[in-house]
């Protein structure tokens, strides 16, 4: 053990040249640097985040759904049970295709639609209520929000918040103020209760990815602690939890269906992350990791690691970036509608004033009755276009799925999409799925 702790800890992968752990040891009286033990205190502190986040969500964020009329509805329809049917459901597929529903109606001497139902109601059992989908981002709202205030008002007062030279200069030898101290060990801790959430919170398609997210993250985190890298790894968690509160006020908004107050989150979520992540990232994080430190410090084995995953990550927020114009852009489409029906009905009511007072006879008439008949000509038209876009991008708040055979507006019979069913809009993170979201509101009108 004692030889792996020694291989782990070689002084020539973590520091500079000519600095080792001894010089590191004993600092100056009144001077600390990072150790890292000092991380071991961030996982009792996830536990207490845990403990505080139960609270937060039984008295807090459950009565303001109440105010909001969001209640925790029971699933209407529930699969009969069904020892077949659930051993392929819990081992082999939960949305099976027309090969799987062939074999099993064959199996069972059942009508193909009989087992896609038995399927539909048999996944609806599983899905959280909006209730539960709303306590857990108003708890993730809080949080960020007020991280991101306290990382603000920390960093504004020191130096390397304006000039990123400052990451470097004394490096490895600087000191471990208190608020650094508690700024870090604060995000390690929320990320470890995430790790050990995850597997209660609201599964999604994500998981995986999102579990691994978080364990890049931790690890990220423990790295530049250990390697006395703070300074920069402050900016850096700074600049991602400027857009991560936005969007999950915008989640927020969706489950109370404010759907317009919604789109405007979404949207401002959207330039904040592009500001921050395409921006202030690459140019100021990564150009300081990157360049600045060569030329004051110089490379060593793990500054060519620490660097490897920033840009990682960069490679990440291109990704992201990309999913989030596309809804955002969708958003900013339903805001251009409104606006569109509002001037065309505007446009019907100049055109009634003018052909009222064009006609010879019974103007005064024609007026008096062509006004109220175009203002409710834009009044039903606004409806209809928030009707439209009565279901958001940004997570789906829709409780049950809808039969897949059940007849549309228009009359028409609308037919079994599986890649509808199996696209979920749910996300934790930002790798929002947009291609099967016509076909899954479709559906759920």
């Amino acid at each position: 053990m004692a030889a792996l702790s020694a291989w782990f800890w070689n002084e020539r992968f973590w520091l500079p040249h000519n600095v080792t752990w001894a010089d590191l040891a004993d600092p100056a009286p009144g001077v600390e640097y990072p150790k890292a033990s000092h991380l071991l205190s961030a996982l009792p502190l996830a536990l207490g985040i845990f403990a505080v986040r139960i609270l937060f969500e039984r008295f807090i964020a459950r009565p303001c759904a109440f105010l909001l009329h969001i209640h925790a509805t029971s699933v209407h329809w529930r699969a009969t049970p069904n020892p077949v049917l659930e051993k392929v459901f819990t081992s082999i597929t939960k949305c099976p295709d027309w090969r799987h529903l062939d074999g099993l109606s064959k199996q069972l001497d059942w009508d193909v639609r009989k087992v896609q139902q038995w399927f539909r109601h048999r996944r609806n059992q599983d899905k959280p209520s909006v209730l539960t989908k709303f306590c857990e981002s108003m708890w993730r709202s809080t949080f960020y929000l007020c991280i991101f205030t306290y990382g603000i008002r920390f960093l504004w007062q020191c130096p390397w918040m304006w000039d990123t030279h400052h990451c470097w200069y004394n490096y490895p030898y600087q000191v471990l103020t208190p608020g650094l101290y508690h700024y870090y060990v604060t995000e390690l801790g929320f990320y470890w209760s995430l790790m050990f959430s995850q597997f209660t919170d609201i599964k999604r398609k994500d998981f995986p990815i999102m579990f691994i997210h978080h364990l890049a993250t931790v690890s990220l985190i423990s790295f530049s602690y250990a390697n006395n890298m703070l300074r920069v790894g402050s900016l850096v968690m700074c600049v991602h939890d400027a857009s991560d509160f936005i969007l999950e006020a915008a989640k927020l908004a969706n489950y109370a269906k404010y759907q317009r107050l919604c789109d405007f989150l979404f949207v401002l979520f959207a330039v904040v992350f592009f500001i921050t992540r395409l921006v202030i990232y690459p140019l100021r994080i990564l150009n300081t990791t990157l360049f600045e430190s060569w030329e004051i410090i110089g490379p060593y084995p793990s500054w060519w690691l620490f660097n490897s995953l920033l840009l990682v990550l960069q490679v990440l927020h291109v990704i992201w970036s990309y999913l989030i114009a596309g809804i955002a852009y969708k958003a900013l489409v339903r805001g251009k509608r409104l606006l569109f029906y509002f001037l065309s009905g505007v446009r019907e009511i100049l055109l009634s004033f003018h052909l009222s007072f064009s006609a010879e006879s019974s103007s005064s008439t024609a007026l008096f009755l062509a006004c109220p008949v175009y203002l409710m000509t834009i009044y039903i038209s606004l409806l209809s276009a928030v009707s439209k876009d009565d279901r958001s991008d940004v997570e789906s708040s829709s409780e049950e799925e809808a039969d897949t055979n059940r007849t549309n507006d228009r009359g028409v019979k609308m037919a079994f999409s599986p890649k509808a069913e199996n696209d979920t809009n749910g996300t934790n993170g930002y790798a929002v799925t947009t291609k099967s979201w016509p076909q899954i509101r479709t559906s759920s009108r």
